[in-house]
């Protein structure tokens, strides 16, 4: 999208800078004009309970990094995207930006979410310290093309995808699913949450709190039922129980955002799956290999 723009861009990978090392974050962000900050150690909810001490610290300290080091490169906007996990584990539904700090967030979710949520209290230090122009829209779940597939570490739509195709190609006919499937989300397609960073780069000239998100809600069982649909399995659900279901119920208030950047998602969460699932058959990643146990 900054291409079609006209933008000169520059893309930044953790094996060529770590962004824990100021340092490190000094020549990643140097020279830059704007900065979209989306770097995060991140995964699923088994991950977040094998990692809980990377998950704070890398976070705290990658955001540390990338908005001293931009002020002192001095970059013009710093856009960091924050995350629907910073919410409190029980927030009425929708999330509306006021409840943000009306409680601790959900307990596999929280030294993430914690962390990530320090970058709206960076963003408001900085604008009143330096007058340095930087916003954190919060996020909410996404999925799309190039996601992580990896069963250890990734989101839900991810692992279910990869689970349903598998086994429909192994002739399995039973997938596992975690938890009750009664917990509710929120799913972004990454080009609609895209659009949003570009919008709130252009246009977001607060550190304020900004939902983005379809504001629809979704069950998982929903979700898993259309995934199989989507996918050609015709075996049966398991809902394994002894796994944790994370936060009860998320979706977000996404009216801000309307009134401050004028964004809409346009991707609707059967079209994106569909898209989701076709790379995923296509472009399947290395050491995901077709016919393997679900």
């Amino acid at each position: 999208m900054l291409d079609e723009l006209g933008a000169e861009t520059r893309i930044i990978r953790s094996a060529d800078h770590d962004l824990r090392d100021p340092a490190d974050a000094r020549r990643a962000v140097g020279g830059a004009e704007v900065v979209v900050h989306l770097a995060a150690r991140v995964g699923g909810i088994g991950f977040n309970r094998r990692n809980p001490a990377p998950l704070v610290y890398d976070n705290l300290m990658i955001g540390t990094n990338v908005f001293e080091q931009s002020r002192l490169a001095g970059v013009q906007k710093l856009v960091a995207a924050c995350t629907v996990c910073a919410y409190p584990k029980f927030t009425p539904v929708p999330f509306s930006e006021s409840e943000l700090w009306n409680g601790y967030p959900e307990e596999s979710n929280a030294p993430y979410g914690l962390a990530k949520k320090m970058l709206l209290v960076l963003s408001d230090a900085y604008r009143r310290q330096y007058g340095f122009d930087s916003c954190a829209p919060i996020v909410a779940n996404l999925y799309g093309p190039g996601d992580n597939y990896d069963l250890e570490d990734s989101h839900v739509i991810a692992a279910m995808i990869r689970k349903f195709v598998e086994a429909r190609e192994a002739g399995t006919g039973e997938v596992v699913l975690w938890g009750s499937g009664e917990p509710s989300r929120e799913f972004l397609y990454v080009d609609d949450a895209a659009r949003a960073l570009l919008l709130a780069a252009e246009r977001l000239d607060t550190s304020e709190p900004v939902n983005i998100g379809t504001g629809q809600e979704t069950r998982i069982r929903d979700l898993a039922e259309t995934i199989r649909r989507l996918t050609g399995f015709e075996g049966e659900i398991t809902w394994d129980a002894s796994k944790p279901d994370g936060q009860p119920a998320r979706y977000l208030d996404v009216r801000r955002a309307r009134e401050l950047l004028g964004f809409e998602a346009e991707v609707p969460l059967e079209e994106g799956l569909r898209r989701t699932i076709g790379s995923f058959e296509r472009d399947r990643p290395a050491g995901v290999s077709a016919g393997a146990p679900a």
